[in-house]
């Protein structure tokens, strides 16, 4: 493990040439691909100012050039990009993703400017619209995997020579599922999304956008408590999910909950 200038990040190796750092705030992933000729692929570049400027730096150290960036969807802490990253980088994400990004530009500057202060107005959340399939890029196949659980637009990332899957805000082993409750049907689209990730063959690694890196039999472990998780929570049970531990879990689990009474109230 390596770290990269500032004791809030730590960059692993975790395949030949893919590498994440972990933040502290929010224990949140940043993946890098490296690609030819010293290009790289950055994923979900996190979290405050200090983390990507550290980021910048060891990209520097380690002869590595950003030549594109993916954001697997559309919440503040996922949009944000630095200058030192290179201010004309093309940065990719699902088009559902790209638009809302667009529309809800304000609330996403807002988010970050409440909990990350000091980020680039001019580059947050500007994002090109990719659809499903490939990112254009001159590296290992990164294929795009395309769902609306979370958020609209998610897309995940799989990279079938090394088997990693940087699955974006799921399956980790600290947070619950977090529905996006303002979908038609939020615990469907999830189940979808869910089962697009677990349909996956060859999946040796899992990097999940907050929380840390597990191999094969994590990812199916992850991947089935994702699923119990649901079906209690749709049922009217308590589960018992020991990632229930932080105020803000246990209030978004009320918001679940509240949320799957209402749909049985009106089935």
């Amino acid at each position: 493990m390596l770290g990269i200038g500032t004791p809030d990040s730590l960059m692993r190796e975790i395949a030949p040439g893919v590498f994440v750092a972990t933040a502290t705030m929010y224990t949140t992933t940043t993946t890098v691909v490296a690609g030819a000729d010293g290009g790289c692929l950055v994923i979900d570049p996190a979290v405050t100012v200090a983390d990507l400027g550290a980021l910048a730096a060891w990209l520097s150290a380690r002869g590595l050039r950003p030549v594109a960036g993916w954001s697997t969807h559309p919440h503040w802490d996922h949009v944000l990009w630095s200058r030192s990253l290179g201010a004309g980088v093309p940065r990719y994400a699902r088009s559902r993703a790209a638009q809302v990004a667009a529309r809800d530009l304000p609330g996403l500057t807002a988010g970050a400017d409440e909990s990350a202060p000091g980020h680039d107005h001019e580059l947050l959340g500007r994002l090109s619209p990719l659809g499903a399939g490939q990112v254009p890029w001159d590296g290992p196949r990164t294929e795009v995997v395309a769902h609306d659980a979370h958020a609209p637009g998610h897309g995940a990332l799989f990279l079938p020579g090394s088997g990693v899957l940087v699955a974006g805000d799921m399956c980790s082993d600290i947070e619950i599922p977090l529905l996006d409750t303002d979908a038609a049907d939020p615990f469907g689209g999830y189940r979808h999304g869910l089962g697009a990730l677990a349909s996956l063959s060859g999946v040796r690694l899992v990097v999940p956008g907050h929380g840390h890196v597990g191999d094969s039999s994590q990812f199916r472990r992850r991947v089935a408590a994702d699923f119990a998780y649901l079906d209690a929570v749709e049922a009217g049970r308590d589960p018992l999910d020991p990632r229930l531990t932080q105020r803000w879990l246990r209030a978004e689990h009320d918001r679940h909950r509240a949320l799957a009474g209402g749909l049985r109230d009106g089935a």
